[in-house]
Protein backbone atom coordinates (compact mmCIF):
# COMPACT_ATOMS: atom_id res chain seq x y z
CA UNK A 1 0.00 0.00 0.00
CA UNK A 2 1.32 3.26 -0.78
CA UNK A 3 2.41 5.96 2.03
CA UNK A 4 -0.10 8.32 2.73
CA UNK A 5 1.33 12.17 1.97
CA UNK A 6 1.23 14.44 5.13
CA UNK A 7 0.18 18.26 4.43
CA UNK A 8 3.46 19.20 5.19
CA UNK A 9 5.43 16.69 2.95
CA UNK A 10 4.57 19.01 0.17
CA UNK A 11 6.40 21.75 -1.90
CA UNK A 12 4.72 25.17 -2.35
CA UNK A 13 7.18 27.75 -3.49
CA UNK A 14 10.75 27.09 -4.22
CA UNK A 15 12.93 24.17 -6.18
CA UNK A 16 11.56 20.81 -6.79
CA UNK A 17 14.23 19.81 -9.27
CA UNK A 18 17.60 21.57 -10.81
CA UNK A 19 20.10 19.76 -13.56
CA UNK A 20 23.12 20.64 -11.94
CA UNK A 21 24.91 19.44 -15.06
CA UNK A 22 23.30 21.97 -17.64
CA UNK A 23 26.23 24.64 -16.63
CA UNK A 24 29.07 22.04 -17.31
CA UNK A 25 27.96 20.39 -20.36
CA UNK A 26 26.74 23.39 -22.28
CA UNK A 27 27.54 26.72 -22.52
CA UNK A 28 24.08 28.34 -21.92
CA UNK A 29 23.71 32.10 -23.39
CA UNK A 30 19.58 33.00 -22.50
CA UNK A 31 17.67 31.89 -20.20
CA UNK A 32 13.95 31.63 -19.98
CA UNK A 33 11.38 31.00 -17.64
CA UNK A 34 8.52 29.12 -19.01
CA UNK A 35 5.26 27.20 -17.43
CA UNK A 36 4.09 24.10 -18.05
CA UNK A 37 0.93 22.22 -19.44
CA UNK A 38 0.34 19.56 -16.59
CA UNK A 39 -2.27 16.82 -15.31
CA UNK A 40 -3.39 17.04 -11.76
CA UNK A 41 -1.66 14.05 -10.72
CA UNK A 42 1.29 15.60 -12.11
CA UNK A 43 1.11 18.44 -10.47
CA UNK A 44 0.56 16.87 -6.98
CA UNK A 45 3.75 14.51 -7.72
CA UNK A 46 5.95 17.26 -8.44
CA UNK A 47 4.79 18.70 -5.06
CA UNK A 48 6.15 15.78 -3.12
CA UNK A 49 9.62 16.40 -5.38
CA UNK A 50 9.26 13.61 -7.33
CA UNK A 51 11.16 14.86 -10.70
CA UNK A 52 14.39 14.60 -12.55
CA UNK A 53 15.06 16.84 -15.57
CA UNK A 54 18.96 15.59 -16.01
CA UNK A 55 17.88 14.51 -19.16
CA UNK A 56 15.14 16.89 -20.59
CA UNK A 57 15.35 19.07 -23.71
CA UNK A 58 13.71 20.84 -25.39
CA UNK A 59 12.38 20.20 -29.16
CA UNK A 60 9.95 22.01 -31.70
CA UNK A 61 7.09 20.90 -32.94
CA UNK A 62 4.40 22.95 -35.52
CA UNK A 63 5.81 25.83 -33.97
CA UNK A 64 5.14 25.31 -30.51
CA UNK A 65 7.83 24.31 -28.18
CA UNK A 66 7.67 21.29 -25.70
CA UNK A 67 10.43 19.82 -23.28
CA UNK A 68 10.91 15.78 -23.82
CA UNK A 69 12.53 13.23 -21.77
CA UNK A 70 11.20 14.60 -18.14
CA UNK A 71 10.73 12.56 -15.52
CA UNK A 72 7.73 13.04 -13.41
CA UNK A 73 6.87 9.81 -11.01
CA UNK A 74 3.43 8.52 -10.65
CA UNK A 75 1.68 9.85 -7.92
CA UNK A 76 0.89 6.53 -5.36
CA UNK A 77 -2.83 7.77 -4.50
CA UNK A 78 -4.22 8.59 -8.16
CA UNK A 79 -7.38 7.10 -7.87
CA UNK A 80 -8.60 6.43 -11.93
CA UNK A 81 -6.45 8.61 -13.33
CA UNK A 82 -2.85 8.20 -13.79
CA UNK A 83 -0.10 9.69 -16.57
CA UNK A 84 2.89 8.45 -18.84
CA UNK A 85 6.00 9.23 -16.75
CA UNK A 86 8.26 11.12 -19.59
CA UNK A 87 5.35 12.66 -21.93
CA UNK A 88 6.04 15.80 -23.97
CA UNK A 89 5.11 18.35 -22.11
CA UNK A 90 4.12 21.95 -23.60
CA UNK A 91 6.17 24.98 -22.31
CA UNK A 92 3.99 28.38 -22.27
CA UNK A 93 5.63 31.22 -23.19
CA UNK A 94 5.29 34.60 -25.19
CA UNK A 95 4.96 33.91 -28.98
CA UNK A 96 8.17 36.36 -29.08
CA UNK A 97 9.99 34.22 -26.96
CA UNK A 98 8.69 31.03 -29.11
CA UNK A 99 9.84 32.36 -32.21
CA UNK A 100 13.62 33.59 -30.93
CA UNK A 101 13.95 29.91 -29.47
CA UNK A 102 12.70 28.44 -32.43
CA UNK A 103 15.35 30.78 -34.48
CA UNK A 104 18.21 29.94 -32.33
CA UNK A 105 17.25 25.85 -32.60
CA UNK A 106 17.44 26.28 -36.22
CA UNK A 107 21.71 26.71 -35.91
CA UNK A 108 23.61 23.92 -36.07
CA UNK A 109 24.23 23.00 -32.48
CA UNK A 110 22.05 24.96 -30.13
CA UNK A 111 20.32 22.80 -27.74
CA UNK A 112 17.73 24.00 -25.22
CA UNK A 113 18.33 22.52 -21.72
CA UNK A 114 16.17 22.43 -18.96
CA UNK A 115 17.76 24.10 -15.83
CA UNK A 116 15.52 24.07 -12.68
CA UNK A 117 12.07 23.01 -11.84
CA UNK A 118 10.50 25.14 -9.29
CA UNK A 119 6.98 26.48 -7.92
CA UNK A 120 6.89 30.86 -8.16
CA UNK A 121 4.97 32.70 -5.46
CA UNK A 122 1.49 31.90 -6.78
CA UNK A 123 2.48 28.09 -6.78
CA UNK A 124 2.48 27.62 -10.39
CA UNK A 125 4.90 25.07 -11.70
CA UNK A 126 7.94 26.83 -14.06
CA UNK A 127 10.60 25.83 -15.54
CA UNK A 128 13.78 27.33 -16.17
CA UNK A 129 15.15 26.35 -19.44
CA UNK A 130 18.59 27.49 -20.97
CA UNK A 131 19.32 28.28 -24.72
CA UNK A 132 23.07 26.87 -25.59
CA UNK A 133 25.40 24.70 -27.45
CA UNK A 134 26.96 21.83 -25.89
CA UNK A 135 30.85 21.98 -24.68
CA UNK A 136 33.90 19.77 -26.00
CA UNK A 137 36.38 18.35 -23.78
CA UNK A 138 38.66 21.22 -23.10
CA UNK A 139 36.22 23.31 -22.35
CA UNK A 140 34.94 21.98 -19.83
CA UNK A 141 38.52 21.34 -18.56
CA UNK A 142 38.77 24.91 -18.25
CA UNK A 143 35.49 25.45 -16.27
CA UNK A 144 36.88 23.33 -13.87
CA UNK A 145 39.99 25.14 -13.10
CA UNK A 146 38.38 28.45 -13.44
CA UNK A 147 36.15 27.11 -10.38
CA UNK A 148 39.16 25.62 -9.23
CA UNK A 149 41.21 28.85 -9.13
CA UNK A 150 38.48 30.85 -7.87
CA UNK A 151 37.58 28.39 -4.86
CA UNK A 152 41.01 28.84 -4.00
CA UNK A 153 41.12 32.79 -4.24
CA UNK A 154 38.25 32.72 -2.05
CA UNK A 155 40.27 30.47 0.71
CA UNK A 156 43.66 32.70 0.37
CA UNK A 157 41.42 35.84 0.71
CA UNK A 158 39.81 34.56 4.07
CA UNK A 159 42.81 33.33 5.41
CA UNK A 160 44.76 36.81 4.93
CA UNK A 161 41.58 38.50 7.36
Amino acid sequence: MAKKAIKSDFISTGSVAQNRRAFFDYDISEKFVAGLELTGTEVKSLRLGHANINDAFGIEKDGELYISNMFIAEYANKGYQSHAEKRDRKLLLTKKEINNIIGELSRKGATLVAINLFFNNKGRAKLEIGLGRGKKLFDKRETQKERDWNRDKQRILASNR
